[in-house]
């Protein structure tokens, strides 16, 4: 477990490096191995780091060849070293060991189209010199969580209510259509959060943040699809079932450090 958090004004003032700070402080607990920042001008990328993967050298932000673009993430990748074999193919060079920079990589391939190529638990943000946009994305079913708020003219991003809160510009005010649902079903859905100025980016979605006119696009890039039928019996299916959830299991152990598994639900 990692946290993530960043601020994009289109002002033309600069981040406060030292609320960025002060928001992954709020989000220390998820990540309590180390810290990594990027602040450019009026741009600024956080994140605490929980470290189980390269531990040497995969420190966060990660960056791409030429340094255009640089990416804070949440999560893991699973087929991070399959991608990084594709993509050195096609010639990326690559400076660490890390699932982070096989994304960044992907990025600087497929552009938006990138979630599409991992398979994991991820939530990320890419900030791109190059067009000036900052890059959300959420993993297929939203296990990790990934807030924003875009208000007077900035984009602020975080794992947690915790840091977004701490941003003077973001209001406390209740959403009550969102504690109508809460109410009703034990759960706000996205996009929606229980304060009005915040908001989920949806599980299988991206979001793009253009800093020239502080206009957001959302995409969805994933959608369950229950059209393609098997026709199995019950031991092939019961067979297939358990060799699923092997693999599913085995490709979770990837780690540097002791770590554990259980199975819920």
């Amino acid at each position: 477990m990692c946290g993530i958090a960043g601020i994009v004004r289109n002002d033309g003032k600069d981040v406060d490096s030292a609320l960025l700070g002060q928001m992954c402080d709020a989000i220390r607990h998820r990540g309590p191995d180390d810290d990594g920042f990027y602040v450019k001008g009026s741009v600024g990328l956080g994140m605490r780091r929980l470290s189980i993967i390269d531990l040497k050298s995969g420190q966060q932000p990660i960056h791409n060849h030429d340094r255009t673009c640089w990416i804070v993430f949440n999560g893991e990748i699973y087929n991070y070293r399959e991608l990084r074999e594709s993509l050195e193919k096609l010639g990326h060079t690559f400076y660490t060991n890390s699932d982070t920079e096989a994304i960044i990589h992907a990025y600087d391939q497929f552009g938006s189209d990138c979630p599409k190529y991992l398979r994991g638990m991820f939530a990320f943000a890419i900030w791109d010199e190059r067009s000036k946009e900052l890059f959300l994305a959420r993993d297929r079913v939203g296990k990790k969580p990934l807030l924003y708020s875009l208000v007077n003219g900035k984009l602020v991003f975080a794992s947690e209510f915790s840091a977004l809160l701490l941003h003077p510009d973001i209001s406390r005010d209740i959403d009550r259509e969102a504690i109508h649902y809460y109410l009703s079903f034990m759960c706000v859905p996205a996009p929606l959060t229980a304060y009005r100025a915040i908001k989920k980016l949806e599980p299988g979605h991206s979001l793009r943040f253009r800093q020239s006119d502080g206009q957001i696009t959302i995409q969805r890039y994933w959608q369950l699809n229950f059209s393609p039928k098997t026709n199995l019996g019950e031991e092939e299916a019961g067979e297939h079932a358990v060799e699923l959830l092997r693999d599913a299991v085995r490709v979770r152990l990837m780690s540097e450090v002791p770590l554990g598994a259980f199975l819920s639900g």
